[in-house]
């Protein structure tokens, strides 16, 4: 039996960065931007505000870029507060990276893995599909599509019941498949 598994982002997730105003360390998108022009100059950024005190404050998403450099759609979609080119920006490594921040997934995402398959089933192969970058640890996945107990996955990868070409324990971004043998 072969299943197809999803895990699909169901908000944006918190950003972990301290915020300017207070002591917080997280910050909720709240997919706005604000677009400066300086003649035919753009800054953006993308706004955030603080968890703990509300304090708006701006990821960097382009400073100083021409005007013409920047596609006609994604200039559209900055000045409709696109939620969708936040989404996308906020998995962009390189702007991680320009703003110092990490995301924070947690409660940011589901699994879509449909009806568990019946116990008669000898092997099962499953392909997990990822429709955001949200690092999450296959043995979840696994403990929660079949509605296992994480201890119980793992004893199914020592005994070698649950194979994969990748590591169940490590964290993942990318799709990937696995086999479950009963």
């Amino acid at each position: 039996m072969s299943l197809d598994w999803f895990v699909v982002p169901t908000r944006l997730p918190e950003i972990l960065r301290r915020c300017p105003g207070c002591a917080s360390e997280r910050l909720r998108p709240n997919g706005k931007f604000r677009v400066n022009a300086h003649h035919k100059l753009l800054d953006v950024w993308l706004l955030a505000l603080c968890a703990g005190c509300g304090t708006t404050a701006r990821l960097t998403v382009m400073e100083r870029t021409p005007v013409r450099a920047i596609a006609p759609d994604t200039l559209d979609r900055l000045h409709a507060n696109d939620a969708g080119l936040a989404a996308e920006l906020l998995q962009d490594p390189a702007m991680l990276h320009r703003n110092r921040i990490a995301l924070d997934w947690t409660g940011a995402w589901r699994l879509d893995a449909g009806p568990v398959p019946p116990p008669d089933q000898d092997t099962i192969d499953v392909r997990v599909r990822f429709a955001a970058r949200i690092p999450v640890r296959p043995v979840r996945l696994v403990a929660e599509g079949f509605g296992l107990a994480r201890a119980e996955v793992e004893r199914l990868v020592e005994s070698g019941s649950l194979v994969s070409a990748v590591r169940l324990n490590a964290r993942l971004t990318g799709d990937f498949t696995f086999t479950l043998k009963r």
